[in-house]
């Protein structure tokens, strides 16, 4: 008989990521970030203003936008018809410029987590958009999801408008224009985009945005005090600028696109909760009882409205007939 002994099986290593999962980790990894993003914004606007957070971003916004079509087309940038140059140019001043501008107002006069919660009520906007327009019929689901985030949002800022709180009441009101302006803008830009992608739109609408920006925002740059600055201010505009906004984005276009819109887009209802969390660890915010309600009513309704079944869409209405003479 043979003395060897027998060769014990192999360890199995453990699996790689598939191509499925992938997509999943990055998508992950955006709504980890743009949730750590908005108390981090809150705490930039502490030290240098709404304004002039935004006058710094749009310092840094050209390079990265320069950047982000170099990379994507070389030397060779797409041009565009003369056709659609003043919508991209009109549709970028409401999309990105006014979009972010109501935003900081907004969240300057209210907190972190109510941004966070109140500008995910872009899906509800996008529908009753998409409704007015005529491209669109809402289904029963629909409507009550319509109407159930209608009621969270009244849940949500109901102590400040009892409390006559109207500064407060007044940024949270802006937040939810800023995000009914940004479903306008993800509307209406839908034929740019189809036509010439989301990278090309994305560049060529920052650098667009950046001069009337910084027009905006120069008294506010000018009576900056530099040098005062800590550290932390320029590193964490540079992520908010770099790494939320232009890595983020296109990380999650990628996700969308290799993962689906259908499995990525509810991971975006875990960023008000990261959101939340961290302005607690971090910034010391308090939440009520009433408050985690209603976010939780308004976060429900987005959800219904969002994936409840479309109805089919209109039909396109006829043209009048032409009087006879």
């Amino acid at each position: 008989m043979s003395d060897r002994t027998a060769t014990p099986p192999a360890t199995p290593s453990p699996p790689a990521p598939t191509a499925a999962t992938a997509p999943l980790l990055a998508a992950l990894g955006v709504v980890l970030t743009w949730g750590v993003n908005f108390p981090l914004q809150k705490a930039l606007f502490g030290q240098v203003g709404p304004v002039g957070f935004l006058g710094l971003r749009y310092l840094l916004v050209p390079f990265c936008a320069v950047a982000l079509l170099c990379w994507r087309f070389g030397r060779h940038w797409p041009r565009l018809d003369r056709s659609e140059v003043w919508p991209l140019v009109r549709l970028t001043l409401v999309g990105q410029g006014l979009h972010l501008l109501l935003a900081a107002y907004g969240m300057q006069g209210s907190t972190a987590f109510s941004a966070s919660v109140l500008l995910a009520c872009g899906p509800v906007f996008t529908l009753l958009i998409l409704r007015c327009s005529g491209v669109e019929r809402l289904s029963r689901g629909q409507v009550a999801g319509v109407a159930t985030a209608a009621l969270g949002a009244l849940v949500f800022t109901s102590d400040k408008l009892l409390g006559a709180h109207w500064q407060a009441s007044l940024g949270d009101l802006t937040l939810l224009v800023a995000a009914a302006l940004f479903s306008y803008y993800t509307v209406a830009a839908k034929p740019l985009i189809q036509h010439h992608g989301g990278v090309t739109v994305l560049g060529y609408g920052s650098l667009v945005c950046t001069g009337p920006m910084l027009l905006w925002c120069a008294p506010a740059l000018h009576a900056l005090d530099w040098a005062a600055q800590p550290s932390w201010v320029w590193g964490g505009l540079l992520w908010q600028v770099a790494g939320g906004g232009f890595i983020g984005w296109l990380a999650w276009g990628w996700a969308n696109e290799r993962h689906g819109v259908a499995r990525t887009a509810p991971l975006i209802y875990l960023m008000p909760l990261i959101a939340g969390f961290t302005a607690w660890a971090w910034g010391g915010e308090q939440f009520s009882a009433h408050k985690l309600l209603g976010a939780a009513v308004i976060l429900s309704g987005v959800a219904l409205a969002q994936f409840s079944p479309a109805r089919a869409a209109l039909p396109a209405r006829r043209p009048p007939p032409e009087p006879s003479c």
